[in-house]
């Protein structure tokens, strides 16, 4: 079942439910999903990798803003924003705790010899492509500086 499918039949339950949450959150995704469909001017569905990206894209957005929110005083703002982001978390695939994480990076750098700082990059590259969808950027990104110097 493709992803564009899975939301449809969530709005549907968030409707009867009359969660209004969920129904905010589901509404987001299916529109994204339908801009980046429209952007390539192409009537086929997205890809999947392109799929987990843009549910990443979203559930970072919501935490960002989560976080301002809270700096400012307003946990009243920044809760909505959790729950949105919780509720487009259930469409992402099982994230890797750090020490997975930091498991499968040390092997890259091991297999490719890498040391230093200048290696960084390459490691990167690597280790983005292996753990896509399955960690975030930020994380495989402190991994491997930790890792490397």
């Amino acid at each position: 079942m493709s992803l564009a499918t899975q939301i449809m039949d969530e709005i549907k339950n968030a409707m009867r439910a009359k969660d209004t949450v969920a129904l905010e959150s589901l509404r987001a995704v299916k529109s994204a999903l339908l801009l980046a469909q429209t952007e390539t001017g192409a009537k086929e569905e997205i890809s999947a990798e392109e799929e987990i990206k843009l549910l990443q894209r979203l559930v970072k957005q919501r935490k960002d803003s989560a976080n301002i929110y809270t700096e400012q005083g307003r946990p009243d703002l920044a809760e909505p924003e959790l729950l949105q982001a919780a509720v487009i978390e259930k469409f992402l695939p099982v994230q890797l705790s750090e020490t997975e994480v930091e498991a499968v990076v040390a092997k890259i750098i091991t297999d490719n010899g890498a040391s230093g700082m200048a290696a960084m990059g390459k490691v990167m590259g690597l280790a983005s492509a292996e753990l896509a969808g399955k960690a975030d950027g930020k994380t495989i990104s402190t991994i491997v500086k930790k890792l490397l110097s």
